[in-house]
């Protein structure tokens, strides 16, 4: 039996497509394989390194700084939310933040930034997106709070504080806080000798 030409060719397109999701395309839901090398990251990831360098020439943030916080906040999980909160310890109730994405931007802070920036139909769990609001909030905490685009340290507290507690030091209340913008920091410097030898 021949099969019509119009048939043949809705098979052909449909078997194309099945061999095309099996075999082509990359999975970013997953995070990257080596998260503590960068070169590994991008080599991996190219379109990554394209997104944070272009952050970077738009806001002046370091390359090295930015997936710093991004490691720290969602190792490069893109769909990444805080742990669930509990009415009577027992009944699920939402989460204890609206931190979700990359980034872990809250909701209004993620408001504030499409608004501000222009990137009206941003997305959290899109990796170019969080990179240009990591460097957006980067820029803010520069202006707002006079912190060194490459003082990671304080960038972290500030991300994580907001400008006003950064202001107040509220930080110093949380030894944990502290000891994380340490592994930040840390993680900026391993990153920045990294890039330097990356190919």
């Amino acid at each position: 039996m021949t099969l019509p030409s119009w048939c043949r060719a809705l098979r052909a397109a449909v078997l194309f497509g099945i061999a095309g999701s099996c075999s082509g395309g990359r999975d970013y839901s997953t995070a990257p394989a080596n998260q503590a090398d960068i070169c590994a990251i991008f080599s991996e990831r190219p379109e990554w390194r394209d997104a944070a360098y272009a952050a970077a020439r738009k806001w002046g943030a370091p390359v090295p700084v930015q997936m710093a916080i991004i490691w720290r906040e969602s190792s490069f999980r893109p769909d990444v939310r805080p742990p669930k909160k509990y009415a009577l310890g027992v009944i699920p109730d939402g989460h204890v933040s609206s931190a979700f994405g990359f980034a872990q931007a809250i909701d209004g802070t993620w408001d504030w930034y499409r608004r501000d920036s222009g990137n009206s139909d941003a997305d959290r769990t899109d990796f170019e997106d969080a990179t240009d609001f990591v460097g957006w909030y980067m820029a803010k905490s520069e202006k707002a709070n006079g912190i060194g685009m490459h003082d990671a340290y304080n960038q972290y507290l500030a991300y994580h504080e907001g400008h006003a507690g950064h202001r107040r030091k509220s930080y110093n209340a949380k030894a944990w806080l502290l000891d994380v913008a340490g592994k930040v920091a840390g993680q900026a410097v391993s990153y920045r000798g990294q890039l330097r030898n990356c190919s």
